[in-house]
């Protein structure tokens, strides 16, 4: 899947795609790769411009296409995944950095030039300049660290530390240009103006003078053959508003490029402090270890000053410029050298925070391009390479790293998702979005890729060969946005004290509300009256459903809490009037249920999250009751559903036997018609909790001539029927909790057969299908729950303990994330996507992360049973995470075979 979620976003990534395909092949970027990195302007620059791509988040009045962060996002990654090489990125970096600035004539001018095309490039507060006050404005000093798009940019935006009190020289106020300054984008002596070099000091690298042509680069007006001049769009390019993707927003820091109070390591910050998590290379090489921890309050930089936005004038006398030979051959990057440089355009209060969460996301948006071209490009090789014989991808090694590798790209898409809609939220959601989008986009991207070149094999590592072009552009911006053990110990101090909302938007009519309202089963008392309001609130507009379900949850937390009756199962007066209110399984239909729509699913768990109030689970009885509603008589639907809505009543699967596993259709169990009903005999095994339940749903064959397929029927079996034995198998744990039952001469009524004879293959679909169908349990993941505990109860070190946390936190959100963006495609008209598949890999790997982390986290404490966390436990209850409900290498080889279309082997 891509970013993009409505057909608007699919369009203008297509347009994007087939802009980049068309007019900067990576073929053709090859033989660019000295004047790229020289600040060259590449030739789609112009019809870029033209169709305003790298204006699309820009405001109308100025130019810009009005466009939001979302759409830019959706340009990025197609941009990652096309390699389009210039200073795209930089650019639209520090216009939405300008945009974001408060209203003023500093801005107004600014967006008017950057709207009519200028190059620009970002400096962020931590690169290492210091700002002084003075009569005339700022007196800005220092070298900063690499900056991408310096060396192209016609414009740069500088985010400098104060150094001194404010007010001790008089200064324009902030917004405003001082007297004495040209407007942007006039030339002032030995200033040039965008695009218009100054006397004395020459445009930069392969750009003309106004109306003079450098040797090589055609004059403003004047396309040089083959190229379009500006406003002249070439057949192909996207229309106006659908920026280049690959770079990120003004505003958004370029990856790597910290934010104040965030010095990324390796690059100092101001004043001459170190920067938190890492190295810094001194002149001679030598590296010097940096402090650990960064603060997450604060919007200045590390040292707590004051940042003031500035405009900085490539050409200026003082300003220099120093190219540096970059990672990535596609882009520019440099230094920026200014000793004792004036400026006096202060752009006002930006905060500087806010600046490297955007960057950064935007980053992880490109990254996700990046590693869906290596999906796309390893599967096309496995598909057509031959070995043996045979296609490489019919063997399951290769099938399981592309699987793999398709898994991290689906998370980092998703992650990158969620870091871009926070960026609307506040800044305790943006630490937490951003931060996971840090983690699991960036921060895996050069590992995934590699993954991508050995896939390759050997001809993945010769510079012919695409693949490390698209390594040095992930390695570029993971390096870029900083270290990621910095942004693990930031996203884990920031996962203590907050936690992630989808915050889904009600501003509008469900489509689906009326055809979803149901009234619920009549009962007396609160059941009642939370019947008829529940009933009321599945019709109401979406701006209402909220506060109405989150009075129905407060309602229900003013009831006793219900009782533990069978170990993992509650119940009383708090589940009753939960169920009665259809809130306990709110996708099924009235009056079970709300025949709640997607995103009211999503508003349920989201108001239930608000409260720290976890819903009665009805487990096994979530797969069981949805295809008894999809396929029982109404007497079934009657007989069962309220009572396991309640808790009354607790299921178990009767699926899996000796000989068939993973061949579910392979099983042996027998059903034989008599008077009235169906007699059983068979043995089912690792049925979970059938010591505890009181029916199952039993898979058995009724037709023994029949296809493998076929002949199976679907039954309710009562678990208290004669001939029933079930014997508990004792796992690593100590424990018992899955089981083997035995089945002899066991009768069944008719009225217990789900369906026709024959059709249970089909049910067993729906059941299968109904595993992870309830989105309440995918806002965030449990794993997390010990390491909070021994941060918060035991000895162990903070720093280790809270990276542990945030990478724990960070792939449960990615996880979180896919199934909301699952959810949104759906209410988008489109058909489900892979989701469900990656989710349950990604799941699976979190469980055993999260176990490992917790057990290494203790200590010789772990080698015993007890304390405030069993870590011992939860490591040893491992396997049942990761081979319940299908092991993760079946898991692998459906994503390899039925959704990347690799060959059976």
């Amino acid at each position: 899947m891509s970013i993009a979620v409505t057909e608007d976003q699919l369009e203008l990534g297509a347009a994007v795609s087939g802009f980049v395909a068309r007019h900067a092949p990576v073929a053709g970027t090859r033989e660019l790769f000295d004047a790229l990195a020289a600040g060259g302007r590449p030739a789609h620059w112009a019809a870029l411009v033209a169709q305003g791509l790298h204006a699309v988040h820009l405001p109308e009045e100025f130019g810009g296409q009005g466009g939001g962060l979302g759409e830019l996002a959706v340009v990025l990654e197609e941009v990652g995944r096309g390699l389009l090489p210039g200073p795209f990125g930089p650019t639209v970096l520090a216009s939405a950095v300008v945009s974001r600035a408060p209203a003023g004539d500093v801005r107004s001018a600014l967006l008017d030039v950057l709207a009519g095309g200028a190059a620009a490039a970002l400096v962020q507060p931590d690169a290492g300049l210091t700002a002084t006050p003075s009569a005339d404005g700022w007196v800005l000093t220092g070298r900063t660290t690499p900056i991408l798009g310096l060396p192209s940019a016609e414009v740069v935006i500088v985010g400098a530390t104060v150094t001194e009190p404010a007010g001790a020289a008089a200064r324009p106020a902030a917004g405003h240009s001082a007297a004495a300054r040209p407007a942007a984008g006039h030339s002032a002596a030995g200033h040039s103006a965008a695009g218009h070099s100054a006397a004395g000091h020459p445009a930069a690298a392969g750009h003309a003078a106004a109306g003079h042509a450098a040797a090589g680069h055609p004059a403003a007006g004047h396309p040089a053959a083959g190229h379009p001049a500006a406003g002249h769009p070439a057949a192909g390019y996207p229309a106006a508003g659908h920026p280049a993707a690959g770079y990120p927003a003004a505003g958004h820091p370029a990856a790597g490029y910290p934010a104040a109070g965030y010095p990324a390591a390796g690059y100092p910050a101001a004043a001459g402090a170190l920067p938190a998590g890492g190295v810094v290379l001194t002149d001679e090489g030598a590296p010097r270890v940096a402090r650990d921890g960064a603060a997450l309050a604060g919007s200045g930089p590390a040292g707590g000053g004051r940042t003031v936005w500035m405009r900085v004038e490539p050409g200026a006398d003082g300003v220099n410029i120093v190219v540096e030979e970059g990672v990535d051959l596609t882009r520019d990057v440099g230094r920026l050298d200014l000793a004792g440089v004036t400026a006096a355009d202060d752009l006002g209060e930006i905060d500087a925070e806010a600046v490297r969460y955007l960057v950064t996301a935007l980053s992880a948006a490109e990254v996700a391009g990046v590693l869906a071209w290596a999906v796309k490009a390893t599967v096309e090789y496995a598909q057509a390479r031959e070995q043996f014989g045979r296609p490489i991808g019919s063997f399951q090694a290769v099938k399981h790293k592309a699987a793999r590798l398709f898994v991290a790209a689906e998370l980092a898409a998703a992650a990158a998702w969620d870091a871009v809609r926070s960026l609307d939220q506040g800044l305790d959601q943006q630490r937490l979005a951003v931060g996971g989008a840090a983690v699991v986009a960036l921060g895996r991207a050069t590992d995934a890729v590699l993954e991508a070149v050995t896939l390759f094999g050997g001809i993945g590592f010769t510079w012919e060969h695409d693949v490390h072009l698209y390594w040095r552009r992930a390695m570029s911006l993971a390096a870029l946005t900083g270290p990621t053990g910095t942004w693990l110990t930031d996203l884990g101090e920031a996962a203590l004290i907050s936690r992630r909302t989808s915050n889904v938007a009600l501003d509008a009519l469900d489509p689906s509300a009326a055809d979803s309202a149901g009234t619920a089963a009549d009962s007396a008392g609160a059941a009642a009256s939370a019947a008829a309001e529940s009933a009321s609130t599945a019709a109401a507009p979406r701006a209402d459903f909220r506060e109405r379900i989150g009075a129905l949850i407060d309602r229900a937390m003013q009831l006793p809490e219900d009782t533990l009756t069978t170990p993992g199962h509650r119940t009383g007066p708090r589940r009753t009037y939960l169920a009665d209110a259809g809130l306990i399984a709110p996708h099924w239909p009235a009056p079970h249920g709300l025949g709640a729509t997607p995103i009211q699913q999503l508003v349920i768990a989201e108001e239930f999250a608000r409260r720290n109030l976890t819903p009665p689970s009805i487990v096994i009885g979530d797969w069981a009751m949805p295809t008894i509603l999809a396929h029982g008589t109404p007497e079934q639907v009657e007989r069962f559903a309220g009572p396991t809505l309640r808790g009354e009543l607790v299921w178990c699967q009767l699926f899996s036997e000796p000989g068939a596993g993973s061949d579910l259709a392979g099983l042996a169990t027998k059903a034989v018609k008599v008077d009235g009903g169906w007699t059983l005999n068979g043995q089912k095994v690792w049925t979970s909790s059938a010591h505890l339940a009181d029916w199952g749903i039993c898979l058995a064959r009724t037709d023994p001539d029949a296809p493998k397929h076929k002949g199976i029927s679907y039954f309710l079996v009562d678990l208290r029927t004669p001939g029933v034995d079930v014997r508990p198998l004792r796992q690593a744990t100590g424990n018992a909790e899955f089981n083997e039952v035995f089945l002899t001469d066991v009768f069944v009524p008719d009225d217990c057969l789900v369906g026709a004879p024959g059709e249970g293959w089909r049910l067993t679909m729906t059941t299968l299908g109904n595993e992870r169908t309830s989105i309440s349990a995918t806002l965030g993941s449990t794993d997390e729950e010990p390491i909070r505990t021994l941060i918060h109860k035991s000895a162990v070190k903070r720093t280790e303990a809270t990276r542990a946390l945030a990478h724990v936190n960070a792939y449960g959100a990615a996880v979180s994330a896919l199934t909301i963006r699952e959810t949104l495609r759906r209410l988008a008209g489109r058909q489900p996507g892979p989701g469900a598949s990656v989710a349950k890999v990604a799941s699976a790997q979190l469980h055993r992360d999260a176990a490992d982390l917790t057990f290494a986290l203790v200590g010789p404490e772990a080698a015993v049973r007890g304390g405030a966390i069993d870590v011992a436990a939860r490591e040893l209850n491992t396997p049942g995470q990761l081979i319940g409900g299908g092991t993760v290498e079946i898991q692998l080889n459906v994503i390899a075979e039925r959704v990347l279309r690799l060959p059976r082997g």
